[in-house]
């Protein structure tokens, strides 16, 4: 971990133009700045990220949002250690946007730069506050484009032990949404529909729940809703939500059931957007508790896409040199 060390972070992967400013003293890591301004209202008409248009946001917005960090965490550049971007995952003009300005300042201010990747943020997310982190750990993240199970071995060293086959859990979420004509993004709006829904009503199916590998799928759920959906013109929005919702989570809890069983992590990690579900959370906390395993989940303002997390996890990197590139499919390893 680099110490005494202040980071200027920058995230750009999706349509969450970001920058913040994390410092480390003596091992202690702080968040003084975390600024994002968000496009979901300007996608929410369309029911989906449309990647020309989050660029072309990303290109308006990314220098205030960089001066505004500078400013809420009372340093200049010239306080600046380093820079942290989001390599990939993500839009590929999305990410060029944040990556070509991380470059240019970096260029500019005479600093080095740290390419980060966005899902290893998600896992860093949880561990900001940890003074000796147990291995190995097990994170589930869970986002719009990914659903993952990665055993962390040690500091960079990353095995991804499941992922979907096809739809991520995110995408699925927003996509019943989209069936039932609820808002943009569907998580949270499939969450507040399924508050007053019964998550009995309907048995839909948990696509892989009991295969032997640790791999999702969750195309055969949402296909499955909208069946119901045609096949029961009266059907109540709530009831499909809820059912809908808890079996997606089901398999998610099963397989981190397994995994935990198979590979028995000191730490238990989630991240991403979906990482926000308050019934996945419950389930989780639920399993650690029973398998008497550690749970770490990200504080609110780094759970959803932001740059603190890049600036966290570049703390445990070494700068580097390279001419680096937006990479849209970016893997950990």
């Amino acid at each position: 971990m680099m110490n005494n060390t202040t980071i200027l972070a920058i995230e750009s992967s999706c349509d969450e133009t970001a920058a913040a400013v994390v410092k480390n003293n003596n091992g202690i890591i702080s968040i003084e700045s975390n600024v994002i301004a968000s496009q979901a209202d300007i996608h929410a008409q369309y029911g989906g990220v449309i990647p020309e248009i989050a660029a072309r946001n990303h290109s308006t917005n990314i220098i205030p949002v960089i001066k505004q960090a500078l400013t809420e965490a009372n340093v200049s550049h010239e306080n600046i250690n380093t820079l942290a971007v989001t390599q990939g995952p993500g839009l590929m003009a999305a990410l060029h946007v944040g990556v070509e300005t991380a470059k240019a300042l970096a260029y500019a201010w005479e600093k080095p730069i740290i390419p980060i990747n966005h899902m290893e943020g998600h896992i860093y997310s949880s561990l900001a506050n940890e003074k000796e982190i147990a291995f190995p750990i097990l994170a589930l993240l869970v986002s719009g484009g990914h659903t993952q199970l990665v055993l962390m071995r040690k500091h960079g060293e990353y095995d991804i032990i499941g992922e979907t086959m096809d739809d991520a859990v995110g995408e699925a979420f927003d996509k019943v949404a989209k069936m039932l004509d609820l808002p943009y993004p569907g998580g949270p709006s499939i969450e507040n529909t399924a508050q007053s829904g019964n998550a009995e009503a309907i048995d839909f199916p948990r696509p892989m729940l009991d295969s032997a590998d640790f791999n999702f799928s969750f195309s055969g759920l949402k296909t499955a809703v909208l069946y119901y959906i045609k096949d029961n013109p009266s059907f109540d929005k709530s009831d499909i939500a809820a059912s809908f919702q808890t079996a997606a989570i089901d398999v998610l809890i099963k397989k981190t059931e397994k995994a935990i069983k198979k590979y028995s992590p000191h730490i238990v990690i989630i991240g991403g957007g979906v990482a926000a579900n308050s019934l996945l959370r419950k389930k989780l906390q639920s399993l650690a508790k029973d398998k008497k395993r550690e749970l770490r989940v990200p504080r609110e303002k780094t759970s959803a896409d932001n740059a603190a997390m890049i600036g966290i996890a570049a703390m445990f990197k070494k700068p580097t040199s390279k001419n680096i590139v937006a990479s849209p499919n970016l893997s950990l390893k």
